[in-house]
């Protein structure tokens, strides 16, 4: 689970993902558009313009991208303010054209919308309600304010008033419609890219701890004998000084030094006791070290296999992967976190597939956030009612909610298929309520995906010159 102390890194802001010369090329673009667009309604199809007028607001938009690409390096990266500005200089210079240009009888008063959906996609909330706002003054002032489109022979541009409405709700519609809707598949983008990394962040780092493992796992392993050799000895020593208490008690303490090397070897090695160097393990021994942590949290665990194995269907043998280990971690601590007083882990296996079973007896999962479990940032299960106060049932605990979300995503990287339900109707009274009558996560993998490959043995330990 993620805790508090990680909050900070997922809540920067995103604008400095847009560098400026990237709205810079976009504005070349327009500024080239702009000009075709000019040319070909004053020369081709003969309309009346203000040119010189209009040239000198597009010149504007050259002399902003020139004094940007000689004051700034291209890499330069936006801050929040830096886009709001230059989206309103935007927004503005349109609105000068299109003032120009005959107002909303120009088509091409359509292109307000730019600004206000790349604000909605890349600036804060507050920014993108300062471009919507501005984008539906614009607009609206441009209705009775704007020089008419004219024809060579003076006749002026007129539409109807019905369709003149028509088109400025279009815009204050759009503006609403495409604002709310780019902002809404970006925050969920933003959410997802943040939640991967950080499942990739505690993926990595069970790696590293599953690398640590092994590497004193095989330290305890290799300095077992000698410590072996050196109890030995020194025990010898005891029985041959007797008579001579000073060297005696050097004896005693050279004993009691190596048992206190083994046992902090032995501590150690704990995440590693399988021997991690082997890359597999007992299905059972899995599930007890990634469920160890959270032994001893005032809940009973309760881990159990299948008892009706046969000779010819022992238990399987899997491999130790950091994200199985990771991921079934995640599941037994969300289960303990919210579980009344017990938690049980069920392991069973056939010839074709592996499958565990997470289960508390807690309230369960809110039957509206079912179909939503596993999604990144989904908050805390449910809150126990206590007078006329909602009290939280993880007392002191303010997570990000991505702790399912990495479990499902590491167990998914892993080959599992994983559902989420709840044993008993939430609904119940809690006295009603069985005793394994709370949330239910199943995991299942073909067992291809996940078992170990039969081996002869462990095999010599690597040789490293020195």
């Amino acid at each position: 689970m993620m805790n508090s102390a990680v909050t900070p890194l997922f809540r920067e802001t995103h604008t400095d993902w847009v560098r400026l010369q990237t709205l810079t090329l976009l504005r070349w673009l327009a500024i080239s558009g702009q000009l075709v667009a000019i040319l070909v309604a004053s020369l081709a199809l003969g309309l009346k313009l203000p040119v010189a007028a209009c040239l000198v607001v597009v010149a504007m938009s050259v002399a902003v991208n020139m004094l940007i690409d000689y004051v700034f390096p291209q890499s330069q990266r936006l801050s929040e303010p830096q886009a709001l500005t230059l989206l309103v200089y935007d927004m503005v210079q349109l609105t000068l054209l299109l003032f120009l240009t005959g107002g909303l009888t120009n088509p091409f008063a359509l292109l307000i919308l730019a600004p206000v959906t790349i604000s909605a996609a890349v600036l804060e909330l507050r920014s993108t309600i300062i471009v919507g706002v501005l984008g539906t003054l614009f607009v609206t002032v441009l209705v009775p304010f704007n020089i008419p489109l004219q024809s060579a022979d003076g006749q002026i541009f007129l539409v109807p008033d019905l369709f003149l409405g028509g088109f400025w709700l279009s815009i204050v519609v759009g503006i609403l419609f495409l604002g709310a809707y780019s902002r809404k598949v970006a925050t969920e983008i933003r959410a997802m890219q943040d939640a991967l990394m950080a499942a990739q962040m505690a993926l990595a780092r069970e790696q590293k701890l599953t690398d640590l493992g092994g590497v004193v796992a095989a330290a305890a392993h290799e300095l077992g004998t000698p410590l072996a050799t050196m109890k030995l000895v020194s025990t010898e020593m005891i029985d041959e000084l007797d008579g001579r208490p000073d060297l005696q008690e050097d004896a005693r303490l050279i004993r009691d030094q190596a048992d206190r090397c083994r046992d902090i070897l032995r501590s150690m090695g704990q995440a590693g006791k399988d021997d991690l160097h082997m890359r597999q393990a007992l299905l059972i021994a899995v599930i007890r070290e990634a469920a160890e942590p959270h032994m001893n949290r005032g809940k009973l665990v309760l881990i159990s296999v299948a008892q009706d194995e046969t000779p010819q269907d022992r238990q399987p043998h899997v491999l130790r992967r950091p994200e199985v280990i990771h991921g079934l971690r995640n599941l037994v601590q969300n289960a303990v976190d919210f579980a009344a007083a017990k938690v049980w882990v069920e392991a069973r296996w056939d010839k074709s597939s592996i499958s565990l079973r997470v289960m508390d007896d807690g309230t369960g999962f809110p039957p509206q956030m079912l179909g939503r479990i596993g999604d990144p940032f989904l908050r805390s299960r449910r809150s126990a009612v206590e007078g006329d106060v909602a009290q939280p049932l993880r007392p002191g605990y303010e997570g990000m909610g991505l702790g399912l979300f990495i479990a499902k995503t590491l167990l998914e990287r892993s080959g599992a298929q994983i559902s989420f339900g709840n044993a008993a109707s939430t609904y119940l009274q809690p006295s009603l309520h069985p005793e394994r009558g709370g949330a239910v996560v199943d995991i299942r993998w073909h067992r291809q995906d996940i078992e170990a490959p039969v081996s002869t043995g462990l095999g010599e330990n690597p040789v490293v010159a020195r």
